[in-house]
């Protein structure tokens, strides 16, 4: 709130326009502490730079994380509004026992606020924020040891207080004794056996008639007269020492808030400190909490000055529709590029424009308060420094303005401090020109967005001027906008469409507001030229938007269709490969069971051969174990001594040893024997051990030929090699590693290309052990660019 009599700013001003009152109005409701409330309420959030709005966004959102993520929440139970302590602090006044706790409680809060914080590094901006406090625990402890929970002086505050009040203690029950004892002598005088007070002062009630029975002071007298309440005689004395009691009582106890006073008044900068944190912290957990009941998404600072906001709500109607059973909102889309300056919106009356304009104002100072905006995705638009508005009617009878002339007022004082403006500005212009003749206002409202495109960063402005849906045309910084209005149920859908202007529709509107058609006849007859030729347009641009959407509806149910087919795709391939891994654990546990078996076997067999007693029995158990070994173990590899160059060897034929020289393809062995080289057969060369040569291996018979017809194996994508693209020395590792842990038929991609790859893979399998043959895949699986592998 302006003070009255004191000049408010158009900056100001606009924030009323726009109803950014209201909703902070709305905000303080989720404020935890008064002082936070206070301070919400009053509007005074927006921050100042773009870097303290991007801290205050931090904030907020690392309150929902802390909410959220860490399932935590700050607790502002204990915090009552201590303002006015601190303020009777910095003048060395004492504060009673209550206010003291407050002030304890202030502490210890904020003790655990830091502490709770602290405790998830990644919130760094709260960290920063608590960083700085310092939260004296030993000055909370001591409140705590001399003040109790309900804020008086406790006994342990002081020893002369404690004496005081066992002296109270005693003098109370010597008095109590004796006003008994007087009512136990005087029964019959007593109106009532009741000891009771009167002015502080312990009395009895005694009947008027029978009061020289009781001598004493009256204190007071019944209604009806028949009862006086006396003090007796006997116990004025000890009343009186009562009394004494209790203001040195009371004097121990101011003692006791005076010396904490004392202490506190030291501190109160720090105090002040504390409790600005503890404000700061309960307005983020407001920020928050407002913003996750408005759904909203937290905002991105562009450097450019493009607007993205998509399904944006106004946040005054999302709280009129769930607080006050209001209509449902209908989200708009504001997408303006860098390179436009200046939207024009158009449309109908009653259509949205001017709700479309605050929407984007409140989006604007939302993100400058560190608010969450109610859109979808991640809401982007440039930090403004300042945001003007020229929205409703505010003609004043008292100070002689028109509708025009107050439009005019507040425009020359948006154009005046905007000149004054840096950064990026914004400036929202409600029916900009109207109120006067529409050629001079036209005029006027062309003229006045060709000056705010030039100075200022963004303007939106709603007319009803045709003239002004033209510049798009003339200028490109400018572009038009509308809202949509059904021409079937002749009430506006409350949509934005962008790149086409809008019509008034004025007679649709009158004829649904019951005009009489005669009337609306004559005006349809008088809008036949070149206007209907216009509204003609416009109507065909309205009609082309509308089909394109439709196709594009069209278009996204395709695409759902195909996505969905793609994941069929990809659920049956996932079938497959857990199938394949099913068939492999089958066999490894065949595997595992044929070795059980042999293992069982074979205990029989050495139990046999531990209880044999003659050869018959030993030689039945070695033909067993045979049997075995036949049964479950693989055919042994071929043995024999394999010649290396620079072996040493034996010829038998000519009982010479010599060296070996070299083993050619063919397995033909070159032996030196002194100055003489033979190249002699594998047969005749042996180990110097008399090992004979391991034979060769005979080459794999190869067939290029069309693969001929038998039943085919399944091509999955674990057993299909891709070596396109690979050079031979990247693809060697590769193709071995394949087929070691490859076993019945594969299939191996080489492409046609030059054949180089072809060839390579082809030498490469012709030598390979696990190889049983290998041929091109049929036409229909790749043709020459693709060999099958039996293994």
């Amino acid at each position: 709130m302006v003070p009255t009599g004191l000049a408010i700013s158009a900056l100001e001003k606009s924030l009323v326009r726009l109803e950014w009152p209201c909703l902070c109005q709305q905000l303080a409701t989720f404020a935890a502490t008064k002082r936070g409330m206070r301070q919400l309420q009053s509007g005074d959030i927006l921050a100042g730079t773009r870097a303290a709005s991007e801290v205050l966004l931090a904030q907020t959102r690392e309150i929902i994380a802390l909410e959220t993520t860490y399932q935590g929440r700050l607790d502002f139970s204990l915090v009552t509004d201590i303002e006015p302590y601190l303020e009777r602090l910095q003048h060395r006044g004492c504060l009673l026992g209550n206010e003291l706790l407050a002030i304890a409680h202030v502490l210890t809060t904020a003790r655990q606020q830091r502490r709770h914080i602290n405790a998830h590094p990644l919130l760094v901006e709260l960290n920063r924020l608590v960083s700085g406090l310092r939260t004296y625990p030993e000055v909370s402890q001591e409140i705590h040891r001399c003040i109790t929970d309900q804020g008086e002086v406790s006994d342990r505050a002081s020893p002369e207080l404690a004496a005081i009040r066992q002296q109270q203690r005693q003098a109370r029950a010597t008095l109590h004794r004796a006003l008994q004892q007087i009512v136990q002598r005087r029964a019959t005088a007593l109106q009532d056996a009741v000891i009771t007070q009167r002015r502080d002062r312990h009395v009895l009630a005694v009947k008027a008639t029978h009061k020289d029975h009781v001598p004493g002071i009256i204190h007071d007298l019944s209604a009806s007269g028949a009862t006086l309440y006396i003090e007796p005689q006997e116990t004025i004395e000890l009343q009186n020492r009562l009394q004494q009691l209790g203001h040195q009582e009371a004097e121990a106890e101011r003692a006791v808030c005076q010396a904490l006073s004392d202490q506190l008044a030291t501190m109160t900068d720090d105090l002040w400190y504390i409790l600005d944190v503890l404000t700061a912290l309960d307005m983020a957990m407001a920020r928050a909490h407002y913003s996750l009941w408005l759904e909203g998404s937290c905002p991105e600072f562009c450097d450019t000055a493009s607007l993205r906001l998509q399904q944006l709500r106004h946040p005054l109607l999302v709280w009129q529709h769930h607080h006050e059973q209001g209509q449902a909102v209908v989200p708009i889309d504001v997408d303006i590029p860098a390179s436009i300056a200046v939207v024009t919106l158009t449309g109908p009356n009653t259509g949205g424009k001017t709700a479309t304009l605050k929407t984007v104002g409140l989006a604007a100072l939302m993100a400058k308060a560190g608010l969450y905006i109610p859109a979808a995705a991640t809401p982007q638009l440039p930090w403004f420094s300042g945001v003007w508005a020229d929205i409703g009617d505010e003609q004043s009878l008292a100070q002689n303005l028109s509708t025009f002339s107050s439009h005019i007022c507040n425009i020359r004082d948006i154009l005046t401090e905007l000149d004054v403006a840096g950064g990026a500005t914004l400036v929202l212009l409600d029916e900009v020109g109207a109120g006067t003749d529409p050629s001079e206002g036209t005029a006027l409202a062309i003229a006045l967005l060709r000056y705010l495109a030039d100075h200022a960063t963004l303007t939106l402005a709603t007319t009803h001027y045709g003239e002004l849906k033209a510049l798009k045309y003339q200028d490109s910084r400018f572009e038009n906008a509308s809202v949509e209005f059904d021409e079937q149920t002749l009430a506006p859908t409350y949509r934005l469409l962008w790149g086409i202007p809008g019509q008034s529709n004025a007679l649709a509107i009158a004829h649904r507001l019951g005009l009489h058609e005669s009337v609306i006849e004559g005006a349809k007859k008088l809008l036949a030229g070149d206007t209907g030729s216009v509204n003609q347009m416009i109507a065909g641009l309205v009609d082309q938007r509308q089909e394109q959407a439709a196709k594009i509806s069209a278009v996204t149910q395709l695409l759902q269709e195909t996505e969905h087919l793609h994941q069929e795709v990809e659920r049956k391939a996932k079938e497959l490969r857990q199938r394949e891994q099913q068939l492999r654990q089958h066999q490894e546990e065949q595997v595992r069971s044929s070795i059980v078996a042999a293992q069982k076997e074979i205990a029989k067999v050495i139990a046999q051969l531990q209880q044999a007693a003659s050869p018959e029995q030993i030689k039945s158990a070695q033909t067993a174990l045979d049997h075995i070994a036949q049964t479950y173990l693989p055919p042994p590899a071929p043995s024999g001594f394999i010649p290396q160059p620079g072996d040493r060897v034996r010829l038998p034929q000519w009982q010479q040893v010599g060296e070996v020289l070299s083993v050619s393809q063919q397995g033909d062995i070159v032996v030196q024997l002194g100055q003489l080289k033979l190249a002699v057969p594998p047969h005749a060369v042996e180990s110097l051990s008399g090992e004979p040569v391991q034979p060769p291996v005979k080459t794999k018979s190869v067939s290029i030929s069309p693969p001929t017809q038998s039943a085919p194996a399944i091509r999955t994508e674990s057993r299909t090699l891709d070596l396109r693209g690979k050079r031979l020395r990247d693809a060697e590792p590769l193709l071995e590693e394949f087929l070691n842990r490859q076993q019945g038929t594969v299939w191996i991609i080489h492409g046609h290309g030059s054949g180089a790859l072809r060839q390579f893979v082809h030498e490469f399998l012709s030598h390979h052990p696990s190889v049983q043959s290998y041929e091109l895949a049929a036409p229909e699986e790749g043709g020459r660019g693709v060999t099958v592998v039996q293994l």
